[in-house]
């Protein structure tokens, strides 16, 4: 900073004028006047934060509002991120098969769609049911038959007209046949119960129609491997990230991770590693994790990319406070130790790193000091005004 101090001196006064004694003891002022004026501005603008007001209290009103934080002494964290997606928890997903061939009709349902169990999603115009519910009734009307005959015989034998042998082959043949009605209906039941030639397809539990693999007079066949539908749970997901070779040994079961997402780029879903897939994925030689997360209001959706910063700790302890007592001024990170309202000082802190909402220090605190921990910059600004 460039300071110029002009003294102006009237246009008729000539100081040759003067004794030569009076020209040096005005020369000698002129000079004391300029390094008074220069020292002022200097120590001005050399000032920095100070280390502490005196005589400030906190009022009341803001006393109430504050939130005191301690200086711990905590093990130290470490942080890997790593890229990965959400997906599917494939405990609560259901993949639904055709068990009759026919052709598709009325379906109810679109992907995306809720839907609650027993629910119907289509139905199947199938001859494979004309078949059951045809076996059902011809082993139905076999039991009846059955049933007089062996009436029949029993009265014969008790008049003398049939053998015992006679008898116990017309009870034989209706145990036959009721047995095979008994199957004739647990066949027809099985495949939904229909005496009308169709079938008719339906939930087994709550949750979203993630996946829909027919339309409307489609021909199926009950031999094919992909499901017509697949509905999923989503009250609960999983995040599966990808880990390098180089950084294997830096994660473990139990680890807590943040993840991220583009989606909600403000909001953190917080979990653990719930399993690590000790084998490498031969295309791109990526180790899988796995974490669980509960998803209320069914904010995350499988196939969103995700970031994954995973916490670590290491064996050795440091003083840390959380990172909201910081504030960063004149390019160093102070905190404001408290001790009553009277008695709030700035002091500067060493940072050696921030992990989530905590930071660690190498010098400037001891372990059980008071920090403030909200309306800190408040305060401060106040401390320095």
């Amino acid at each position: 900073m460039k300071i110029s101090i002009i003294i102006q001196v009237p246009n008729s006064f000539n100081l040759n004028l003067l004794p030569k004694y009076m020209q040096v003891q005005y020369r000698f002022t002129l000079v004391a006047v300029s390094l008074i004026v220069l020292g002022f501005f200097s120590c001005k603008d050399n000032s920095t934060p100070s280390e502490e007001k005196k005589g400030y209290t906190m009022p009341d009103s803001l006393l109430k509002t504050i939130e005191i934080d301690t200086v711990s002494n905590s093990r130290v964290l470490n942080t890997l991120t790593l890229t990965g997606k959400v997906d599917f928890n494939e405990d609560n997903v259901i993949k639904i098969y055709p068990p009759i061939s026919g052709q598709v009709t009325d379906i109810k349902v679109m992907t995306g769609d809720y839907i609650k169990k027993d629910q119907v999603l289509a139905m199947i115009r199938s001859s494979d049911m004309a078949g059951f519910s045809n076996d059902y009734v011809t082993a139905k009307s076999n039991v009846d038959i059955a049933k007089k005959t062996m009436d029949a015989t029993d009265d014969m034998y008790k008049s003398g007209l049939a053998s015992q042998r006679d008898l116990v082959a017309a009870q034989e043949g209706y145990n036959q046949a009721v047995s095979a009605f008994e199957k004739a209906k647990r066949v027809l039941n099985l495949n939904g119960g229909s005496m009308t030639g169709e079938y008719t397809v339906k939930s087994p539990i709550n949750g979203f129609v993630v996946d829909r693999q027919v339309n409307n007079n489609m021909i199926i066949r009950s031999d094919n491997a992909t499901s017509i539908f697949t509905i999923s749970d989503l009250k609960n997901v999983w995040v599966m990230a990808n880990v390098y070779e180089s950084n294997i040994s830096f994660v473990k079961m139990g680890d807590s991770v943040n993840i991220t997402t583009l989606s909600y780029p403000g909001k953190i879903f917080r979990g653990k590693i719930d399993k690590v897939m000790n084998v490498l994925d031969p295309s791109n030689k990526v180790m899988k994790l796995r974490i669980v997360l509960a998803n209320p209001g069914y904010l995350l959706k499988p196939e969103m990319f995700a970031s994954v910063v995973v916490n670590t700790s290491d064996n050795k302890k440091m003083l840390s406070i959380p990172a909201r007592t910081l504030i960063f001024d004149h390019s160093q990170y102070y905190v404001l130790v408290y001790k009553s309202p009277s008695d709030i000082t700035i002091r500067p802190v060493q940072v050696l790193n921030t992990v989530g909402d905590r930071a660690y220090i190498t010098e400037g605190l001891s372990v059980g000091e008071h920090l403030i921990g909200t309306q800190a910059l408040l305060i401060y600004q106040e401390l320095n005004s």
